[in-house]
């Protein structure tokens, strides 16, 4: 049975539609993720799921049980957020503490449930500590503890880390995921950066103007994207339109673009494009081999990117579409201006319907 799923929720703030029928199930255990970008309605959801917002119409189940009239309280969810929501004149043990004492957890438990809590998030010890002497991921542990030593079974976290500098979001990544797995928890994550999606989720949901675009793993969604919409949200990627020519053995479809013709797969299931329909294709950047110098160049580097580990081009080719690819581990540079030609696997190019 799901632990969490919302069926055919709407949900509308005067004329503004957030959520358009959302459906989707996410299991027990599973640290799920809504990805999108600002206004797509993955925060409107995750406060749908807490009880802190109400649905128009449609119905949030936990374990299968109707809990849309709840109050938050008596959902078995802790929430997250992205300020961590603190006390400042509280220490860090009071601030933990808080909901407990809103339970009437008795004050003998209190003190033990929230040493346990502190050692769940790796900060034994800290209770006595000030909440102005903690650094930012130390406050989000903070948070954490606050929301795990009430027991919930679900997790729901809303955008966690934006407010922490590069270093510690890499930190409290694995170790969000982490209490999530450890604790058994059912774990639900807003969020608009890709990077954290693809490192830390089991499912994740691409969300867009109040829809639900893709659910998948982060492997199935990133190399099988099912819309244009898709494709670029997640990573980077050369969208190009194209005119089929028609299909070929294996279930490839061969299109052709100003970029050239190529054979490329479908994604998008019980779709079937014919001769001459208009649709796009996505190519990696990474799924690109360039070469340069010998025979006949296909096209011109106009940047070259060095990062270290990475290099990356920006290629205009002979049509004058401009593609992006990108090496890993270069261990020579093509320079701006010179001439190139470009390879990919046919299994890279994806065919899309839009």
């Amino acid at each position: 049975m799901e632990a969490i799923c919302a069926d055919s929720v709407i949900k509308d703030f005067g004329e503004v539609r957030a959520l358009d029928e959302v459906s989707l199930g996410i299991d027990p255990g599973e640290l799920f993720f809504l990805l999108g970008g600002s206004g797509c309605g993955k925060t409107t959801l995750l406060r749908c799921i807490a009880g802190l917002e109400e649905p128009t119409s449609g119905r949030i189940l936990f374990e299968g049980k109707d809990v849309t009239d709840l109050p938050t309280h008596k959902r078995e969810a802790a929430m997250v957020f992205q300020s961590y929501a603190l006390w400042p004149h509280m220490t860090v043990g009071q601030n933990i503490a808080f909901g407990l004492e809103e339970r009437k957890v008795p004050r003998s438990e209190i003190s033990d449930r929230v040493r346990e809590a502190l050692e769940m998030v790796q900060m034994p010890g800290f209770e006595d500590r000030g909440i102005d002497q903690m650094s930012g991921g130390q406050q989000q542990r903070v948070s954490l503890a606050r929301a795990l030593v009430v027991k919930p079974k679900c997790l729901l976290l809303d955008e966690p880390l934006s407010n922490l500098d590069a270093q510690l979001r890499l930190e409290m990544r694995s170790e969000i995921r982490r209490i999530v797995k450890e604790n058994g928890l059912t774990g639900v994550y807003v969020t608009h950066d890709q990077a954290e999606a693809l490192s830390m989720a089991d499912r994740l949901a691409v969300m867009d103007q109040g829809k639900v675009q893709q659910v998948g793993s982060p492997e199935k969604v990133y190399r099988n994207p099912e819309s244009s919409l898709v494709a670029s949200f997640i990573g980077e990627t050369n969208l190009l339109a194209a005119r089929v020519k028609g299909l070929e053995s294996g279930g490839l479809v061969a299109v052709e673009t100003d970029a050239g013709n190529f054979s490329g797969r479908l994604t998008l299931e019980g779709w079937s494009p014919r001769e001459g329909d208009e649709v796009a294709i996505s190519v990696r950047p990474e799924a690109i081999r360039v070469t340069g110098g010998g025979g006949e160049s296909q096209g011109e580097v106009l940047q070259t990117t060095y990062l270290g580990e990475i290099i990356q081009y920006r290629i205009r080719m002979r049509s004058g579409v401009e593609v992006q690819a990108s090496e890993m581990n270069p261990r020579s540079v093509i320079e701006q201006g010179s001439g190139v030609s470009l390879e990919f696997h046919s299994e890279d190019v994806v065919v899309l319907r839009e």
